[in-house]
């Protein structure tokens, strides 16, 4: 377990109460029956803002907290046990774009903005069914940028797009240029296919390269929220088998199941020791970012793949009804499992990073 400061025990802290007390799994079920265009509570979201939330990553001088991504890691992973709706993963992933590759005036212009809530940013980069930032065919020519991107979180809502190209990335504000077209996946959160036709657009430095790099960043954020899921759904399970009596015992007397449990918990604090492994890796600016994202995404894929999987089976009946919880993280599991890459994918990628 990472060791944390006096502010970030206060940040994770924080988190986690406002999230028990002001967004439950029920404020997840009440926002997906109501099924706002934008895949998320506004009032949610204004709030989180108001925490400083939407700022950890900006530096203090463009009014941010500037505390790092394991900060920014200890949120999510606590939104992620409520299945809390928000666009502050896609935002996030967004600013680090600007930090690393922004001049001093598109910092300027956009990350005050970012850090008061003001704008909701995202990152565009597949253009197919799976993710691999190699196959882009979107282009930029004059100032002017087309494509069509396929699945683009917070697509529905978000002012600000970071597109990948194939020469880097570019920052396209505004509806100028821009079609988006609403898709609507199993967790019922914002996923667009956005069609870009000469959208104006402004280059980040970086090259190539930043594509990569940004990328990482977006995929430790989706590995935090799901931690946090897998924590939730594994605790959930625990606490059902040791006060569900079936045949006059308490399942949890059963060793059968005693062992499932082991084996969930085991996997957990595996995932936990990858994930906060990949968000210091990126605080520290350390070499092997790469490697530690692409463990980390890889066992968080897994984990929850299993921890969720199980939390339907082991609810029995109940678990495969919409009126229980355990669909919704299943749901939400099976769309990040996707999102920056399978598990597939980052294996393949990790045992060639280290020359295998």
């Amino acid at each position: 377990m990472a060791i944390l400061t006096e502010e970030q025990t206060m940040l994770r802290d924080m988190a986690r109460e406002w999230a028990d007390n002001e967004a439950p799994v029920s404020a997840f079920r009440k926002m997906r029956d109501a099924a706002p265009t934008a895949g998320y509570d506004a009032a949610t979201w204004a709030a989180q803002a108001e925490m400083g939330w939407t700022g950890v990553l900006v530096p203090e001088a463009q009014g941010g907290a500037g505390m790092g991504y394991v900060s920014l890691g200890l949120v999510l992973e606590q939104l992620g046990r409520n299945l809390v709706a928000t666009p502050l993963a896609s935002t996030a992933a967004a600013t680090s774009a600007i930090l690393m590759g922004g001049s001093d005036a598109q910092k300027a212009a956009w990350l005050p903005k970012i850090a008061a809530g003001e704008v909701v940013a995202t990152l565009a980069i597949d253009e197919g069914p799976r993710f691999d930032p190699a196959k882009i065919a979107t282009s930029v020519e004059g100032g002017r940028l087309s494509g069509v991107k396929a699945f683009v979180p917070e697509g529905d809502s978000a002012q600000l797009f970071v597109v990948a190209a194939t020469d880097g990335l570019y920052l396209v504000s505004g509806d100028a240029g821009v079609t988006r077209s609403p898709r609507h996946l199993t967790d019922a959160r914002s996923h667009a296919q956005v069609t870009f036709d000469n959208a104006p657009a402004e280059a980040l430095g970086g090259g190539v390269e930043l594509i990569a790099h940004v990328a990482d960043r977006a995929a430790a954020a989706a590995s935090a929220e799901m931690l946090g899921m897998a924590e939730s759904a594994f605790a959930q399970t625990n606490d059902y088998l040791k006060t569900r009596v079936q045949f006059g015992q308490v399942l949890a007397s059963f060793q059968a199941l005693q062992h499932r449990m082991a084996k969930m918990f085991t996997e957990l604090e595996l995932c936990r020791s990858a994930v906060e492994g990949a968000l210091e890796a990126i605080d520290s600016g350390r070499a092997n970012v790469a490697q530690e994202v692409s463990l980390a995404k890889a066992v968080a894929n897994e984990t929850l793949h299993l921890v969720s999987r199980e939390m339907v089976q082991l609810h029995g009946g109940i678990g495969m009804t919409d009126e229980h919880d355990a669909g919704f993280y299943l749901k939400r599991a099976r769309v990040l499992e996707t999102q920056w890459g399978n598990a597939s994918w980052h294996r393949d990628r990790f045992a060639k990073l280290n020359g295998y």
